[in-house]
């Protein structure tokens, strides 16, 4: 069978051989004014051919095969376009591309494969938000800016410290990244402790729902955030950059983010610098004290850039500072009951102060002409992260609690040459993490040492409008804590998964996944032992635990044009031994043991089930009215006790229009929460709600320089909510009416 396979193989390559080439060519331009755009990118990601404009935006590629393909142009600032052509022998093909800048469509994804291709493509579902819709939503916290995207909530202890959910999954269960790599912070460890990203400086955030295992770890069972810079490996001639400021009224916002790159030969040198603040924020019964947060943020690197090769590197810090709303009531041992229009008192403030250092190598080499590969992309990466609990009584600041995190990794891709129909690409890579705790708060005693490698492979046979894919993973992650009471643990899992995407008519596709993934259990599971504000809960760890095993079935059904797009995902989760924090009963007595003043829960397994459906679409009634709207739901239970996981997102739904005349969008909107009432024990339930935001921007552009003004009125009714996967709802609401200004300028 697998001699037939290669036959059938070399028979597709033989013919592609003997056909003949065409060549395609055209012209970039910004839509609204027609002004031509110089050195926009202009890829073929089946073929790995890339090109770029000239001063008039016209682009050629020549001897191009025959065969069915998707274009894409990227020019930082502008949305991607996307365009899917055929190109049948000898006959020139014109296609020419309009970019805008818009708030609600981003085409384009590197997460779902290490490489650039159309959401569209992607066998993976991906949500892909731009600069102009960042800034709309701009907050020191990542969680903020996702929260209102399909299938995307945010779990937060405040606003400093929001981190999104996606499809229900928290926690260790959920990646985030920097350009394709760690953070190397402890955010998904607790309600309280935030990620060291300025979204300011992102040029998009990348979200691939689902199991991303396959290409990046056992902890991406749930998904990935991809944070992408405004970088890229290519060379370009003179000055590129951006700066961006905001300001919003609810939380007394402000902040400025800028960068600059400069091209001279194949050398670049590129730096970037950014700093928010904001105020206690208010809601419609009152500004929440110590819920203010301050960041600083910046990067220097430099690189060398050529058609068959590149190396660069980065420094970068992020230093932050913000509050932990109420957190000192739990401290004093729980709170008393309050009102639904009541806020606590408090006479003690607890901030967090983090700092993130990260020195980065990356490198490659490209337009291979060997026999195997096309390409190989490799990156070294360290980060110190600290960060202290501070406590502050009349005026007298104290440290706590100290977590030290030092994380050294590696990572390396091989692209592989087309083979036929066969395109892929393999690779490994590690890391090696020293992690602290010191302090009252002390989790665990001494350091734990913790090292991961493995080794990976994504396969695709593209039969054009039928394609396959499928890979696989093997991880080992080993613990070595220096406690001698706590146990040594090694686990190593494979995971793997396959998929299919059938194009059904032009524009259409349906695509089905299956995946397999394993998930180590987190140190924090293994090892925790006290109590542990942030998440409401006096913790005790099981270095017992098992492996977590995920098997899921995710089936969509696409359509893309000019006036219309539609996403509709289904998907079923069945996870074995899933871990959970579990309260305890020791002394029998029906009720909750309680410890240091907070319910103890113990780190235990059981089966677990994610339903769940997500809808997006928007489209053109004509040139001046769009409208958009998205629905997701998720349902997980504990299937062996039929119990509800806590924290579950509701059930949610958005509409809105867009309303276009030249360079102006404005975008009414209504955001619809249901109840949420399946609740684990507990839990409080929260009632639904209804927000209303109107977003809108005015872009001037124009050869060498576009600026973008916009705003964003959000809560308009001043409606009093609670975000149901808050671990303090009960006594935080969220923001109420306010307004964001934003300003952006970006020279090309």
């Amino acid at each position: 069978m697998k001699l037939l396979n290669i036959f059938f193989l070399l028979i597709f390559f033989c013919l592609g051989a003997f056909a003949q080439s065409g060549t395609i060519s055209g012209r970039v331009t910004f839509g609204t004014s027609g002004v031509p755009l110089h050195d926009a990118r202009v890829q073929v990601p089946q073929l790995g051919r890339t090109t770029q404009t000239d001063t008039d935006g016209r682009y050629t590629l020549d001897n191009v095969p025959p065969g069915r393909y998707t274009m894409i142009v990227h020019i930082d600032g502008f949305s991607d376009a996307t365009r899917t052509v055929t190109v049948g022998g000898e006959a020139a093909l014109n296609v020419d591309f309009q970019l805008e800048i818009l708030a609600l469509r981003e085409q384009v994804t590197v997460t779902a494969t290490g490489s650039e291709v159309s959401v569209f493509d992607s066998f993976q579902t991906v949500t892909s938000v731009g600069s102009t819709r960042i800034t709309e939503k701009a907050s020191t916290s990542i969680g903020d800016v996702l929260e209102n995207e399909a299938g995307m909530a945010k779990r937060s202890f405040g606003p400093g410290s929001s981190r999104p959910i996606i499809r229900g999954f928290d926690g260790d269960r959920v990646l985030v990244l920097s350009d394709g790599v760690r953070l190397g912070s402890v955010g998904s460890q607790s309600g309280d402790h935030g990620e060291p990203i300025d979204p300011l400086s992102a040029e998009r955030i990348e979200v691939l729902k689902g199991p991303a295992t396959l290409l990046y770890g056992s902890n991406a069972i749930g998904g990935v955030v991809n944070v992408v810079s405004h970088h890229d490996n290519e060379p370009h001639a003179g000055w590129r950059g951006f700066f961006t400021t905001v300001g919003s009224t609810a939380d007394r916002q402000a902040g400025a983010s800028g960068g600059a790159e400069y091209g001279y030969k194949n050398w670049l040198v590129r730096g970037s610098f950014g700093a928010q603040r904001t105020g206690d924020y208010s809601t419609p019964i009152g500004r929440i004290p110590n819920s203010a947060s301050r960041s600083t943020s910046g990067s220097f690197g430099t690189g060398y850039y050529s058609d068959k090769g590149f190396f660069g590197g980065t420094y970068s810090f992020d230093i932050r500072r913000y509050g932990v709303p109420f957190a000192a009531l739990f401290e004093e041992h729980g709170k008393k009951k309050l009102g639904e229009d009541e806020l606590p008192d408090v006479d003690e403030d607890i901030d967090l102060r983090l700092r993130r250092h990260n020195l980065r190598f990356n490198g490659g080499f490209r337009n291979l002409t060997g026999p195997f590969l096309s390409g190989v992309t490799y990156n070294i990466d360290y980060t110190d992260y600290r960060h202290k609990e501070i406590e502050i009584e009349d005026g007298i600041e104290e440290i706590g609690t100290v977590f030290d995190n030092k994380i050294f990794s590696y990572r390396s891709v091989f692209e592989q040459q087309k083979y036929g129909r066969l395109t892929g690409r393999f690779g490994f890579e590690g890391l090696s993490r020293d992690y602290k705790i010191t302090g009252e708060e002390q989790l665990i005693d001494g350091k734990v040492k913790h090292n991961s490698f493995s080794v990976f492979a994504l396969e695709e046979l593209n039969f054009d409008r039928v394609k396959l894919q499928f890979g696989g993973r093997i991880e080992n992650n080993r613990y070595r804590p220096e406690d001698a009471d706590l146990r040594d643990r090694s686990f190593t899992g494979f995971s793997g998964g396959a998929g299919i995407n059938v194009g059904l008519w032009q524009g259409g596709a349906f695509v089905a996944n299956f995946t397999h993934s394993n998930r180590a259990p987190a140190l924090e599971e293994l090892y925790n032992n006290g109590p542990h504000i942030g998440n409401v809960t006096y913790e005790i760890g099981n270095d017992d635990l098992r492996r977590e095993t995920s098997n899921g079935i995710d089936v969509s059904l696409r359509h893309s044009s000019r006036r219309f797009n539609f996403f509709g995902d289904v998907y079923f989760y069945r996870v074995n031994n899933f871990v959970f924090l579990a309260p305890q009963d020791e002394d029998g007595d029906g009720d909750v043991d309680i410890e240091d003043g907070l319910p103890v829960a113990r780190f235990e397994q059981e089966d677990a089930r994610y339903v769940g459906v997500e809808l997006n679409a928007d489209g053109w009634f004509n040139q001046y009215v769009g409208m958009f709207a998205s629905f997701d739901y998720v349902r997980a239970k504990l299937t062996d006790g039929d119990l509800n996981i806590p924290r579950i997102p509701p059930a949610r739904g958005r509409i809105g229009l867009d309303l276009r005349y030249r360079g102006l969008s404005v975008r009414p909107e209504g955001v619809f929460v249901a109840k949420q009432n399946k609740v684990f024990p507990l839990e409080t339930p929260t009632d639904g709600y209804s927000l209303f935001n109107v977003a809108g921007s005015y872009t001037i552009a124009g050869q060498h320089t576009a600026h973008i003004f916009s705003v964003n009125a959000y809560n308009l009714t001043n409606k009093l909510y609670r975000n149901h996967t808050n671990f303090i709802k009960d006594i935080l609401p969220e923001i109420g009416r306010g307004i964001r200004f934003g300003y952006t300028v970006r020279f090309f």
